[in-house]
């Protein structure tokens, strides 16, 4: 039996061993606005008062943001999203009560505000709306507005139900950002916010 050796050039083995970045594509303006978001949503059920640290305690309101192309697929955006949280009136045309925090701005701008936040699995994007003083025994009401880098806006609220018996209201007080470094944190208070 005759035993071959096959020698392998020395560069074409080191080229075996580097990972190629794929080139994006760049669109027609015809592909962007068919393939573009063309609706955003607070994911209805996703979207809850949750606690990320794992201490027991809530952390805050982790908020999934769907977009929809023009034939309800779900795609990416690039922009920004202000979120404000408001206290639930029961029974009222618009059941948004007094603000309880400053608003939280989450950027989807950059690459990595985009690989930060996608989740493949949902098709949405996740933000961890730090706020200490959150309780699940409130129904609270979230809105959420979207800026699109090309132009446009988005708007979408949705009422957060109570987990179990809500308890008695007790004063409304804002209160400061938390230190989350990996939560979206409120923007500093600039005074009174104008209705909608």
């Amino acid at each position: 039996m005759i035993r071959r050796r096959f020698l392998i050039p020395l560069p074409l083995l080191l080229l075996g061993c580097e990972t190629l970045q794929p080139i994006p594509h760049t669109r027609e303006p015809s592909e962007c606005q068919m393939f573009g978001p063309a609706s955003m949503r607070i994911h209805p059920i996703f979207t809850q008062v949750k606690d990320w640290t794992g201490d027991g305690k809530p952390d805050g309101i982790e908020a999934l943001v769907e977009f929809q192309d023009q034939f309800q697929d779900p795609t990416k955006a690039a922009g920004k999203v202000i979120f404000e949280l408001f206290t639930y009136r029961k029974g009222h045309a618009d059941p948004r009560g007094p603000r309880l925090v400053n608003p939280w701005i989450g950027s989807l701008t950059t690459v990595e505000d985009q690989r930060e936040r996608w989740n493949r699995t949902s098709r949405t994007y996740t933000f961890q709306l730090a706020w200490p003083n959150v309780r699940t025994d409130r129904t609270y009401v979230l809105t959420a507005v979207f800026d699109l880098a090309s132009g446009g806006r988005f708007f979408d609220r949705k009422i957060i139900e109570a987990q179990g018996r809500e308890e008695p209201a007790e004063p409304i007080r804002l209160t400061p950002p938390a230190t989350q470094p990996a939560a979206t944190q409120p923007a500093p208070d600039r005074g009174p916010v104008p209705e909608t």
